[in-house]
């Protein structure tokens, strides 16, 4: 199965793209969750052209990425995983949950430091929530989150297969749950339990700093259970609540220059600062 995902990862990384974001959009206009404060045209461009500009950044700036580094990691003989002997299987699990937490730290981190926080709010600034949020991040955000894990990959020794399952599974969760889809609440209940739902992250975009300080994993519900960051519904409701901040409610959040210089501007009020 390693070696099948490393001469295959391009290839089968493109499709799972594909494949869940177009699901993901026919859900949304089939069984939307809520009613879009902007209508697609205006905002899709731009959350699309983000995700295009930063997959060409990063195909210039760090060619070798996540896989590269757990490859050299392989070869060199370093990190923890290759000083033991164990099966693939486990491995793999290990390194599923291992970088799984590690998104959830660092998704707190870029929420607790001033200066990371000036450069994620892009990602909060979206006025509405749907499959394109998920793929809405700041270049600078995404060249930080890549030495971060390129780092800890490297340290944990971790098998390049499971690194290429784990950026597959963390792509189509992260659009899932930022999706505006519409799950039954019994299904939701239940799926929760396990891993985040869309309901369960739309709490993380409310513009209400205790609400959008909460929340904070991608993948499994585990880690803000554990941490205590977990909140379960929003203090207005779903349909009721607001989404993006309350410094930028206008039509800016959905201009494509305007998000690229947002975290060098100098506003930083005091309702963004975390709960």
């Amino acid at each position: 199965m390693d070696q099948f995902l490393i001469s295959q990862e391009a290839g089968i990384r493109l499709m799972a793209f594909a494949a869940v974001l177009a699901v993901m959009m026919v859900w949304e206009f089939l069984a939307p969750r809520r009613a879009q404060a902007l209508p697609r045209q205006k905002r899709w461009p731009t959350n699309l052209g983000l995700s295009l500009f930063n997959t060409a950044l990063l195909r210039i700036a760090v060619p070798v990425a996540a896989t590269g580094a757990a490859l050299w990691a392989a070869q060199a003989g370093v990190g923890l995983l290759n000083q033991t002997e164990m099966p693939l299987v486990f491995a793999y699990i290990i390194t599923l949950l291992a970088l799984d937490f590690l998104i959830y730290a660092q998704h707190v981190l870029f929420h607790r430091v001033p200066l990371l926080w000036r450069v994620h709010k892009m990602h909060h600034a979206d006025t509405d929530l749907d499959v394109t949020s998920g793929i809405r991040f700041h270049p600078i955000e995404i060249l930080l989150s890549v030495a971060i894990k390129m780092a800890a990959i490297i340290a944990l020794g971790a098998p390049a297969g499971a690194v290429i399952l784990f950026e597959i599974l963390l792509n189509a969760m992260a659009m899932f749950n930022h999706a505006n889809i519409n799950l039954a609440p019994g299904l939701d209940r239940v799926l929760r339990k396990i891993i985040v739902t869309p309901d369960m992250h739309r709490v993380h975009h409310s513009v209400i700093p205790a609400e959008h300080h909460r929340n904070f994993g991608f993948n499994l519900s585990l880690w803000d259970r554990l941490f205590h960051t977990y909140i379960a519904q929003p203090r207005e409701g779903h349909l009721g609540m607001k989404i993006g901040l309350t410094d930028y409610p206008g039509p800016q959040p959905a201009e494509f220059l305007w998000n690229l210089v947002l975290p060098f501007t100098r506003d930083m009020r005091e309702e963004e600062k975390k709960a």
